[in-house]
C-alpha cells in the first residue's frame, strides 16, 4: 500500500476533537500514533493509498491533537478500557501511551454542563478562546475541528438556546478552523453559519458518518436500481451498546440518527420504501454492534424475493481512519483554499453536503477532489 503520510510533516496540524475522550477520539489518537510508529499498517485509511500519494495531505506524523469533553476519564486510561473491550489490540495501550498521555494533557473541559449558567456568547467565546490557546501554544499551522461526541436531538424552534453542537461550531468557524460534523447533530448547519465559515475562507464537511449499516445500504440500494427490481419494503434493526447505545435510546437521538439512514434510500432509489430502522441500547455489547437489514423486492413477473444482511463490527474502528481521512482531506483543502461545504467528500457522510447518493458515485467523486488537490501543489 502506498502511504501518502510522509509527504508534508514539516508543517504541524492540529486535530480538535469535540467528544476527545470518546471512543472514537480514543481510537483514532492511538490509532494514528501505531501507525506513525510502524506498530500496525493503515488499514481503512483511503488517504494511505496510491491515489492519494500526491495530493500534499498532511502527514499522520504531523498531527497534533486535542479537545473538548465533559468526560473526565484519562485517555491512557480510556485507551485501556477499549483494550478490555476488544477495540484495540493488546498492548497498543502501553505502546503508545505517551502519545495518548500528550493529547489528554490538551483536552478542555466541554459544554454546556449542568449548572452552567453561562449564556451561549460566553460559552462561544469559552471555546474559541481554547482553540485559539491551542494554535499558539502548538504552532499548528491550522486546526481543523471534528464533532464525534454522542448524538444530541434535533432541536425545536421554539428553543432558546443553541444546541451544543452549534456552539462548538459557531466556535470553530470564529477561531478560524475548518470544520468536519462526524454525528447527526446540528453542528454547523446553524442559520447564519455554513455562509460565515465561507466568508472566512474555511471548508467544512458532513454530517453522520458513514461506517456500517448506511454504508451497504448506499452500496445495495443502486444495485436494485441498476437491476429494475422493485423495492417494496426496506427495514433495518441495530443492536448497540456503549456511548452512543446509551445516547441513541433517546428517541428524539435515535430519529435524528435515523434520518440519514432513510436519506440514503430515498435519495438512491427515488422513493421511501416501507419499514424503518430500530435502535435497541444492549449495554453488555460494549463498543461492538449488530445491525440487520430486511430487504422484500419484487422480481421479474411479480415474484416476490427477500435479500437479508448482517453486519457485526466495532463503530469506533470502523469511525477512526474515516476521521482521521477526513483531517486530512479538509486540512489540504484550506491549505489550498477551498471554503464552503465539500460534496466530494460525501464518500464519508450519510448526509452529505450535495453530491450522489450511491458509494461507487462519491468514490469517483472523491478520487476527483484527489486530483483537484494534486493540481492546487
Amino acid at each position: 500500500m502506498t502511504t501518502a503520510s510522509t509527504e508534508s510533516t514539516a508543517v504541524r496540524t492540529g486535530v480538535w476533537f469535540v467528544g476527545a475522550r470518546g471512543s472514537v477520539a480514543t481510537t483514532a489518537v492511538a490509532g494514528c500514533a501505531a501507525i506513525t510508529a510502524g506498530l500496525h499498517p493503515p488499514t481503512g485509511m483511503v488517504t494511505e493509498t496510491a491515489p492519494f500519494a500526491e495530493s500534499g495531505l498532511p502527514g499522520l506524523a504531523s498531527l497534533v491533537f486535542g479537545g473538548h469533553d465533559t468526560a473526565s476519564c484519562p485517555l491512557p486510561k480510556r485507551a485501556e478500557e477499549l483494550t478490555a473491550a476488544g477495540v484495540l489490540p493488546h498492548g497498543l495501550s502501553s505502546a503508545v501511551r505517551a502519545e495518548l498521555a500528550a493529547a489528554d494533557r490538551e483536552i478542555r473541559p466541554g459544554g454546556p454542563q449542568a449548572g452552567d449558567t453561562r449564556d451561549d456568547e460566553e460559552i462561544i467565546a469559552a471555546f474559541a478562546a481554547d482553540l485559539a490557546d491551542f494554535g499558539r501554544r502548538t504552532g499548528v499551522a491550522r486546526t481543523v475541528v471534528v464533532n464525534v461526541s454522542s448524538t444530541e436531538p434535533a432541536p425545536s424552534a421554539d428553543d432558546p438556546r443553541l444546541p451544543a453542537s452549534a456552539l462548538y461550531a459557531t466556535a470553530a468557524v470564529r477561531a478560524g478552523c475548518p470544520y468536519v460534523n462526524f454525528t447527526p447533530s446540528t453542528g454547523i448547519r446553524t442559520p447564519g453559519l455554513p455562509e460565515a465559515a465561507e466568508a472566512g475562507g474555511l471548508p467544512h464537511a458532513g454530517r453522520d458518518g458513514k461506517t456500517g449499516q448506511t454504508l451497504l445500504r448506499s452500496v445495495l440500494a443502486p444495485m436494485f436500481v441498476q437491476r429494475a427490481l422493485t423495492v417494496r419494503a426496506w427495514s433495518g434493526t441495530n443492536l448497540l451498546g456503549g456511548g452512543d447505545g446509551a445516547a441513541l435510546a433517546d428517541p428524539a437521538a435515535a430519529a435524528a440518527k435515523n434520518a440519514g439512514k432513510e436519506r440514503v434510500l430515498a435519495d438512491t432509489l427515488g422513493t421511501t420504501p416501507e419499514g424503518e430502522v430500530h435502535i435497541d441500547d444492549v449495554p453488555a455489547l460494549g463498543d461492538w454492534k449488530t445491525a440487520w437489514d430486511h430487504i422484500a423486492f419484487d422480481g421479474f413477473l411479480g415474484s416476490r424475493m427477500v435479500l437479508q444482511t448482517i453486519w457485526q463490527g466495532c463503530d469506533s474502528a470502523l469511525a477512526a481512519p474515516l476521521v482521521l481521512d477526513l483531517v486530512r482531506l479538509v486540512a489540504r483543502a484550506h491549505e489550498a483554499g477551498l471554503s464552503g461545504p465539500l460534496p466530494e467528500l460525501g464518500f464519508y457522510f450519510k448526509d452529505p453536503d450535495g453530491g450522489p447518493a450511491a458509494l461507487a458515485a462519491q468514490f469517483e467523486a472523491l478520487l476527483g477532489f484527489a486530483e483537484r488537490l494534486k493540481a492546487a501543489r
